[in-house]
């Protein structure tokens, strides 16, 4: 789950992930398609960048 704002300036981010997922697995370098969302501090990118989706790894854990 990406964080709904940015840990560093609490821009709202959250409603740009999917999109950013989608367009990077079709080839798009990734600094292109942070650029076209406008996402334009490093903070914010930052965000997208390092983000590693682990909820299904860890939900498995939380069910009995």
């Amino acid at each position: 789950m990406i964080p709904v704002r940015c840990f560093t300036c609490g821009a709202v981010i959250a409603h740009e992930y999917e999109e950013y997922v989608k367009r990077v697995k079709e080839g798009e370098s990734p600094d292109k398609v942070l650029d076209k969302l406008g996402l334009k501090r490093y903070c914010c990118r930052r965000m997208f960048l390092s983000h590693v989706n682990s909820i299904d790894e860890v939900i498995k854990y939380g069910r009995h």
